[in-house]
């Protein structure tokens, strides 16, 4: 089995807090993440596909084509924006990273299941601190 994983990067906006909770224990469990006037972050996204190689080309998927489906599938969708008031995908999910990593799952996954492949992982890191891995259910 071979792993390919490809790199994205993009900015985005989000707040942490629970409509359900007193703007005092938002902060408490949340911190800075529950900020008012939200936070932003510089992603990076690793997405793993894995899969046997292509005998005639040796690829188990296009790198380019991977480069594309997350462009379109995830970047151009999230980059620059809110999380909480933008991205369609995540429309009644609360925005953790842990979330967001299998909200992009759940976007990507019907685009990356071939004969020969499928994805394998996500992995998005939101600070230099922290990141989550997400492999499906």
């Amino acid at each position: 089995m071979i792993y390919l994983t490809r790199r994205e990067c993009f900015n985005a906006a989000h707040k942490l807090c629970n409509p359900n909770w007193s703007d005092e224990e938002n902060k408490r469990v949340f911190g800075k993440c529950a900020n008012e006037n939200w936070h932003g972050h510089n992603y990076e996204l690793f997405v793993t596909v894995k899969g046997t190689p292509d005998p005639n080309t040796g690829f188990i998927i296009n790198a380019v084509d991977l480069k594309n489906i997350i462009q379109t599938h995830i970047v151009e969708k999230v980059d620059h924006k809110n999380l909480n008031l933008d991205v369609p995908f995540l429309k009644d999910k609360f925005p953790s990273t842990e979330n967001f990593a299998k909200a992009i799952w759940e976007e990507l996954q019907p685009h990356l299941t071939a004969t020969n492949y499928q994805l394998h992982a996500i992995k998005l890191r939101e600070t230099e601190n922290i990141y989550v891995e997400y492999f499906g259910e």
